[in-house]
Formats: C-alpha cells, structure tokens, sequence
C-alpha cells in the first residue's frame, strides 16, 4: 500500500511541475534545466514505484569445516 501512495504522490507532483511549468514558462534555460532533474526524479518514481529491494543481497556461505585425513604410514 505505501508503494501504491507514493507512485501517486510522485505522479501528482509531476504534473502539478509540468502544469506550472506551462503556465508559467521559466526565465531562461537555466531554471528549465534546474526544474527537469527533479521532474525526472520524480516521474521515474511514479512510473517504476520504489525499486529499493531489486539488488539482491549477497549471502555469505558458511565455511565447512574440513576433516583432515590422518597421515599414511
């Protein structure tokens, strides 16, 4: 459920950034630059969803402890 509302968060804060970019075009390109990283960010979140658990942790394999063969006469 928490994945599910920030998908939507993120999507709405998208588009109320698209929506006043729009009616509000910025000065130069600079601020049009500066306002499309947070954009991304966000439009990213709202379409993939959190995407903390895709990295698989690595599990460390428990060392056997080996027997050593008694020596041979």
């Amino acid at each position: 459920m928490s994945s599910l509302l920030l998908r939507l968060v993120c999507g709405l804060l998208f588009s109320a950034l698209v929506l006043g970019a729009v009616v509000h075009p910025p000065d130069n390109l600079t601020q049009g630059l500066g306002m499309m990283l947070p954009a991304s960010m966000l439009l990213g979140v709202a379409l993939k969803g959190p995407r903390r658990g895709i990295i698989p942790k690595k599990k460390v394999p428990v060392a056997v402890p080996v027997e050593e063969a008694p020596p041979r006469a």
